[in-house]
């Protein structure tokens, strides 16, 4: 196993998000389509309750997808930044490059970029549980890191 940098695990991490999604999207098997005519509300009485709210566009699996990946962006940006800030000490980057790439503006981009692709990946249940696991469990960017290269690991065999 080699080891990895935190910010070309991150950079990786991105890439295989967007890489992994296009996969994804093109394998997707659509469902029957509904059949029958047009489908009309049911009938409720007048007094009666109102309807409840529709549930929200998203599965279940979707919202555990979504919530993780909220949870990773600003961490894997936190982690880009402390990399940064190696490379500066280390003098591989100057103090004027690592302002501007660690400005509060490019934060936000490079994180909701991130959460972007993150939310547009079509995930199993496994991966959204590496997701889950890794964001919860790892606190350090290197192990967080190593955890999330799980993430497109072929599934155990006999796993369903």
């Amino acid at each position: 196993m080699t080891a990895r940098t935190p910010g070309a695990a991150a950079t990786a991490l991105v890439s295989s998000v967007a890489l992994g999604a296009a996969l994804s999207a093109a394998l997707v098997v659509l469902g029957p389509a509904g059949c029958g005519g047009p489908q009309r509300a049911p009938d409720r009485a007048a007094d009666g309750p109102a309807d409840p709210a529709p549930a929200g566009p998203r599965s279940p699996i979707e919202r555990r997808r979504d919530a993780a990946c909220a949870a990773l962006g600003p961490r894997l940006t936190a982690c880009a930044v402390a990399d940064a800030r190696a490379d500066l000490a280390a003098g591989k980057i100057d103090q004027r490059q690592f302002e501007r790439d660690t400005a509060p503006a490019i934060q936000r981009k490079n994180t909701e970029e991130f959460e972007t692709r993150c939310t547009a990946a079509h995930y199993s249940s496994r991966q959204v549980r590496v997701l889950e696991v890794c964001s919860r469990e790892e606190t350090e960017c290197a192990p967080l890191l190593d955890c999330l290269g799980h993430l497109h690991d072929p599934a155990p065999a006999g796993a369903h």
